[in-house]
């Protein structure tokens, strides 16, 4: 065993160092998503009319309750920031976690950096015990910031400290989940995949499970489930930390076990051979083939979102009616259920949107990583001109997400009309065709940074990040319309409403040409792979 481990105190003290860093913006974002839960509340919401007001505003959208999940407590300042933050947070951490083993693994066999490293003093299980080390200590690390933070800002110890556990949890679970990924995965993209795509999976079922008031078992087979009985603020569960960690054991131990029996450079899941000769005579075709396996996931993951979504909406009424509050808003005349029922429309197609988003950034992205690997000038110098290459990434980074929320819109236009909850076939693809300039203006934010800064290339994700901060978690913060107009979501007409913002969807299409425009400028002149 002690050579298996050789040099993993050596390797793992110069992965701290230089990809250590990358585990910080995931501790502040949660950091911060935290504290500034704990800070705002009680100047926000200083009433408890206004805090009432809060909970029955909630109440009234349950599309809320799939990404957040449900609000145990929203009377007192650890009770909403635990409702908050949990799943986001959480979510988070796990990002972090299945970034950092990926890196540490299955990145550096894609580089060949591992074969360098395999060529000194190395165990055979060196690399995968670094890259698991690394994701465990980044997941407490990232508990105790937020934790300590939180509590200095005013939260309550046993809260706010139980709260940064389950982000603890949460990332050293999917530690594990991302070691088994990597040994899946033929690389790195795909290990990436597996484990995010699993982590997207346990989310929705998550926030659906509670949305829709399912049997307690569907809770307690879903580990994300575990964290939210946990219950900060709102019973101090700690016992539901117990199972996370046995689960991370026992997924570790299957990675190890897995990685002893996998050969150096490949996954499990082997790729399909590529053609004697290729066959792919045009920009527009290679692009295609380059991204032709994540489309086909994306469009059977949004097909899923679709069904779960559409049995959403048709339970909106009974969802509704379990709402104390939001049946004395109804009965006092303040607003209708069609009202609810339109708004509750928008915000799930908006979600839908946001998602959809993230494919085409891969897709841009994937520009970055064919320079990266040299793979790109030889297409140019071939007689293949650049606006060509880059304009034939784009088309498809635009054109697969505005396809996928038509799948998704579709099935949850179907499944909404024939449910008579008050909108019809028409209504709901209409707002989910109305939602694809937006969804074109996030996904050329990235085009502008490949374009012009590809040397960043988190700030190609900007444009999601800014778009689900101010869409979903904005509002809870009562923010000026003026910050809450940055996301484009913003600006999407109510096509149901009696005077839909039309010239709201103009400019934001106007600023997405502006972006593009600056993309394909800036990369007709840099150096390709700088």
């Amino acid at each position: 065993m002690s050579v298996a481990l050789a040099g993993t105190r050596p390797l793992l003290r110069a992965s701290l160092h230089h990809d250590g860093r990358l585990f910080a913006p995931w501790i502040l974002f949660a950091t911060l998503l935290s504290a500034s839960s704990v800070l705002a509340y009680p100047w926000i919401f200083p009433s408890a009319a206004d805090r009432a007001g809060l909970s029955t505003a909630i109440g009234a959208n349950p599309a809320l309750g799939l990404i957040f999940g449900p609000a145990f407590d929203l009377s007192t300042t650890d009770g909403f920031n635990a409702w908050r933050s949990l799943a986001i947070g959480g979510f988070l951490a796990a990002l972090g976690a299945i970034f950092s083993v990926t890196r540490a693994t299955r990145a550096q066999e894609d580089s060949g950096q591992a074969e360098l490293l395999a060529s000194g003093v190395m165990g055979r299980v060196t690399r995968l015990m670094a890259g698991v080390a690394i994701g465990l200590l980044g997941s407490v690390l990232m508990g105790a910031v937020a934790g300590l933070v939180t509590v200095a800002c005013g939260g309550d110890w046993t809260a706010s400290m139980l709260l940064a556990a389950t982000f603890t949890a949460t990332g050293w679970m999917f530690t594990g989940a991302a070691a088994i990924a990597a040994q899946l995965g033929s690389d790195a993209r795909t290990a990436n995949s597996i484990a995010i795509g699993t982590l997207g999976v346990l989310f929705l079922l998550r926030g659906f499970a509670y949305a829709v008031d399912a049997p307690a078992w569907t809770i307690w087979i879903n580990p994300l489930g575990w964290m939210t009985e946990t219950r900060p603020a709102s019973g101090d569960n700690g016992w539901p930390l117990l199972p996370a960690v046995a689960l991370t054991a026992a997924l570790l131990a299957v990675a190890f076990v897995l990685q002893a029996r996998r050969d150096f450079g490949v996954g499990a899941i082997a790729p399909r051979p590529g053609p004697a000769h290729g066959a792919d005579r045009s920009a527009w075709r290679l692009a295609l083939r380059l991204n032709r396996p994540p489309l086909l996931t994306w469009t059977i993951a949004f097909i899923a979102l679709g069904l779960v979504f559409g049995y959403f909406t048709t339970s909106i009424h009974d969802i509704l009616g379990q709402n104390p509050a939001v049946q004395h808003i109804l009965a006092a005349g303040a607003t209708t259920p069609d009202a609810l029922v339109g708004a509750f429309v928008v915000t799930v197609l908006s979600l839908v949107g946001i998602i959809a988003a993230v494919p085409g950034v891969q897709t841009m992205l994937k520009v970055r990583s064919e320079e990266l690997a040299d793979r790109v000038e030889p297409v140019i110098a071939a007689g293949g001109a650049r606006t060509r290459y880059y304009a034939a990434h784009v088309v498809v980074a635009l054109a697969a997400p505005a396809g996928y929320i038509l799948i998704a819109g579709t099935l949850i236009a179907t499944l909404a009309a024939s449910a008579d909850i008050g909108v019809g076939f028409g209504d709901v693809l209409l707002q989910a065709l109305v939602t694809v300039p937006a969804v074109c203006t996030v996904v050329a934010v990235s085009v502008a940074v490949v374009g012009a800064r590809p040397q960043i290339t988190l700030a190609a994700w900007l444009g999601v990040l800014v778009s689900f901060a101010l869409t979903l978690l904005g509002p809870t913060f009562k923010l000026w319309d003026w910050i809450l107009a940055i996301s484009p979501f913003w600006h999407v007409p109510h096509v149901t409403a009696a005077a839909p913002d039309l010239p709201g969807m103009l400019w934001v299409g106007l600023v997405a040409l502006v972006l593009m425009a600056i993309g394909f400028a800036r990369f007709r002149r840099r150096d390709l792979a700088r």
